[in-house]
């Protein structure tokens, strides 16, 4: 018995200081692991940030690029006819969206959604006012009737999603 508790006496002591030490280390450790997340955390932030403005950016330049009085301005020609312009508005617009289509990653979804339907809008509105002319309407009475549409409605989808995107970019940034 006296054995026994001669072992005991090394054993129990070595027992606490192997306890004690195990959860030093132990917290120690999550405590470094914590440290590393966060900072793989901000340092993904600081790449990711530039790269989310810079989306933003390319989406108010979508905008912008596909509101019917840039969109005309750039596109119209005065050889082409109703048909030709009609499609090269609707063309362009949607090489527009189709150049920026990545961009979605950066933006929230109602962003996006937002884009999606200033895109829907503008064909529509370019087909609109097509649909409006006689046939032997010239290329200028189309852009004359779409920027009367253009007048009549209160609030362009694209003026919507561009007042949208500097909200977010305001509170996000």
């Amino acid at each position: 018995m006296s054995d026994f508790l001669d072992i005991l006496k090394y054993i129990l002591p070595a027992g606490v200081v192997f306890a004690t030490s195990y959860f030093l280390i132990k917290s120690f450790m999550d405590n470094q692991i914590r440290l590393r997340e966060l900072e793989v955390k901000l340092n993904g932030k600081s790449i990711i940030t530039p790269i989310r403005l810079q989306a933003y950016e390319r989406i108010a330049l979508l905008l912008e690029r596909i509101s019917p009085g840039s969109l005309v301005m750039r596109v119209q020609r005065p050889d082409y006819s109703v048909i030709q312009l009609q499609a090269a508005l609707i063309h362009s617009i949607r090489d527009e969206f189709e150049h920026n289509l990545s961009q979605q990653v950066y933006l929230s979804a109602y962003s996006w959604e937002l884009v999606k339907e200033a895109k829907e809008e503008m064909i529509k509105l370019v087909n609109i006012a097509a649909s409006q002319l006689i046939e032997t309407a010239t290329s200028n009475d189309l852009c004359t009737n779409i920027f009367a549409l253009t007048l009549e409605t209160k609030k362009l989808a694209t003026s919507k999603a561009l007042d949208y995107l500097k909200k977010e970019i305001r509170a996000t940034f």
